[in-house]
């Protein structure tokens, strides 16, 4: 116990899935946790959740492709806190269509929520970060950036986003003299709700089926997102960690 404690960690869409995890790990951990979402009474829950297991956590409305609500929440976690030694760019969608059928308005949204998003986060996030000393970023990104899904076109242009961003983030910082790691995760078929709306939008009856390895459970990533926000992984900068189960290297 105590890997996080006193650091101070801000978790996009942390009402369910993977952040509501994310969070629930770290607030165990000792960190003060701050979810957002645009799930207002699913963000509100899973704050409570966290509190009445006596966790620190509160929550904030949050549009990740919104810079101006990026700007506000980053204020309120430098008044509420005063520092941020975590950043979490979890906040995703996932739309089943191919090249062929995604709409450029489809594209937008998908790379506004995940690639935008992860951009303006860590924009509005490094002056505080790096002012707190130092932290650590960590950016959801996907084993789709890495393998061909035709039917998750937009969502695998965002994720290679994200992977090529967190990059170039991580050597700015290093170059800069920021004591600031960057870093990105790359799951395959994780047992969320997400997963459900995938298996609903493909019309299949088994979600089992998305992954011939099978599911992985969101603790399986929050495990490492802990990891990541601790000092334990102090040398780990600029690199990307698989969680698939070897799905991607069948």
């Amino acid at each position: 116990m105590g890997r996080v404690a006193g650091k101070v960690a801000l978790i996009t869409g942390g009402a369910s899935g993977l952040g509501r995890a994310d969070a629930e790990v770290l607030a165990r951990e000792g960190a003060g946790v701050v979810l957002t979402d645009i799930n207002d009474g699913a963000g509100e829950s899973a704050a409570e959740h966290i509190r009445a297991a006596g966790g620190r956590a509160t929550f904030m409305h949050h549009d990740v492709s919104d810079e101006a609500q990026w700007a506000k929440v980053i204020a309120a976690v430098r008044d509420e806190h005063g520092r941020l030694d975590v950043l979490v760019n979890n906040a995703g969608i996932a739309v089943v269509e191919s090249i062929e059928q995604c709409s450029l308005d489809s594209f937008h949204r998908q790379n506004a929520i995940m690639s935008d998003g992860v951009f303006l986060g860590c924009k509005h996030a490094l002056p505080l970060m790096h002012e707190s000393g130092g932290g650590s970023i960590i950016n959801m990104s996907s084993i789709a950036s890495h393998l061909g899904y035709p039917v998750f076109f937009a969502y695998s242009a965002a994720k290679g986003a994200v992977r090529a961003m967190s990059k170039a983030i991580a050597v700015h910082c290093q170059m800069n003299g920021y004591k600031i790691r960057v870093n990105s995760i790359h799951p395959g078929a994780i047992d969320t709700p997400m997963i459900d709306e995938t298996t609903s939008q493909l019309g299949l009856e088994d979600k089992t089926a998305l992954s011939p390895v099978g599911l992985g459970q969101p603790e399986d990533v929050a495990n490492v997102i802990l990891f990541l926000a601790s000092d334990e992984s102090r040398f780990i900068n600029g690199t990307e960690i698989i969680i698939d189960n070897a799905l991607s290297i069948q």
